[in-house]
């Protein structure tokens, strides 16, 4: 009798213990003297990126030049910048306002899907953006026929489908775990390796997972982003025409340039061996991927790429006038 009252004690007790109904997201609570200084960068930098994106996503839909599949793709990737950035800045910036960092259980797990979900779409759109860059110049007899609307939207439509249920899965998988101990999180947001850290007992199942999502999400579209650009290069060199080389070149360079920044910065916080590196690198790894890729964005795609330019003269001569 006395092992039985014993055994519901300690039940009850691990069962106290793996409950955690909040967690603190620590954010840069080590440097408090830069709160409100941070505050105001993040700020601007948030308006910023809203204000660019939007202005994209503005003037691919009004300018008839720009209603082309590579520009479709584009105003959508404006599209997915905003949500991406409005799920982590405004969050951080009530945090470092208020200096506290709490967070419920169940908003950390909605923003953690929200930020892989989206993270993801960007990945694979992307890697559609390639594909379409691969038609345009590889076969631009047929281009308009094998990237017709109807293709782009179901494009599109896939990339959502594939990703959301195994965000959504995996999500679901990490908190479901038990944690105990600490519930604060080394990070301005809720992301996977940080809230691993807290949870008890082996994790291996979900780390396995992660590294899963990561091959599936990261690697293998990263692959046929780097196939794609190879049959690209290889066709562009066969071009006798030093001006159409350059043309063509162009139109890709500013796509390249965004796919090495997002996947290189990604691929390493999510495939870093060491957990313990996490910590200092990861953060600043995360606000380079999260915050400041997002703000380049806009500037690589306008500074690079004529038909935006000239785009962006038309909308502030019509403003002007």
């Amino acid at each position: 009798m006395q092992i039985n009252k014993d055994g519901e004690q300690t039940r009850r007790e691990k069962s106290n213990i793996t409950t955690v109904m909040e967690f603190i997201l620590l954010g840069f609570s080590d440097v408090p003297q830069l709160q409100w200084v941070l505050f105001g960068i993040f700020s601007f930098i948030y308006l910023t990126i809203l204000m660019c994106n939007g202005i994209i996503i503005l003037i691919t839909r009004m300018d008839p030049v720009l209603q082309t599949p590579m520009y479709f793709f584009l105003s959508h990737f404006s599209f997915l910048e905003i949500c991406y950035v409005t799920v982590t800045i405004p969050r951080m910036l009530v945090d470092l306002g208020t200096q506290k960092g709490n967070i419920s259980c169940f908003a950390c797990a909605a923003q953690m899907c929200f930020v892989l979900m989206l993270g993801g779409m960007e990945f694979l759109l992307l890697t559609v953006m390639a594909y379409d860059r691969y038609v345009a110049i590889c076969n631009p007899l047929n281009y308009a026929l094998v990237m017709n609307h109807k293709v782009c939207v179901q494009l599109v439509a896939a990339s959502w489908v594939s990703v959301i249920p195994v965000v959504i899965g995996q999500t679901y998988q990490i908190f479901s775990l038990p944690f105990c101990g600490s519930n604060r999180i080394n990070h301005f947001f809720c992301d996977i390796p940080p809230v691993l850290k807290l949870v008890c007992g082996d994790a291996f199942v979900n780390k396995m997972a992660v590294h899963i999502a990561v091959v599936v999400f990261i690697v293998v579209p990263f692959l046929l982003i780097i196939v794609s650009y190879g049959k690209i290069i290889s066709n562009i060199l066969r071009l006798t025409s030093a001006r159409g080389r350059s043309k063509a070149f162009s139109t890709c360079s500013s796509h390249l340039i965004v796919v090495v920044l997002f996947y290189g910065t990604a691929s390493i916080t999510y495939l870093e061996p060491k957990p313990n590196q996490y910590e200092g690198m990861g953060k600043l790894l995360s606000l380079f991927y999260t915050i400041l890729i997002p703000t380049l964005n806009p500037v690589i795609y306008t500074l690079r790429n004529k038909d935006i330019t000239v785009a962006l003269k038309k909308l502030l001569h019509k403003l002007l006038t």
